[in-house]
């Protein structure tokens, strides 16, 4: 799933990103723990991997889109 960074904390490494759908979803620092982000910003496209569904639904890892 692909979005949109809706709100960042550089301190805390935490934000939200808007999905595609319109649906905002917050993360924590540990959906960039292990990936190559280390600064986003509003209104940057990034990469998703979500768990759960409908009010359930989280996000497990934010990334960079990466082309071939």
């Amino acid at each position: 799933m692909q979005g949109t960074v809706s709100r960042y904390d550089s301190e805390t490494f935490s934000g939200a990103v808007l999905t595609d759908r319109g649906v905002e979803l917050p993360f924590t620092v540990h959906a960039v723990a292990d990936t190559p982000v280390r600064h986003l910003r509003v209104g940057q496209r990034v990469r998703l991997e979500t768990s759960g569904s409908g009010d359930g639904l989280t996000v497990t890892r934010v990334d960079f889109i990466t082309t071939l």
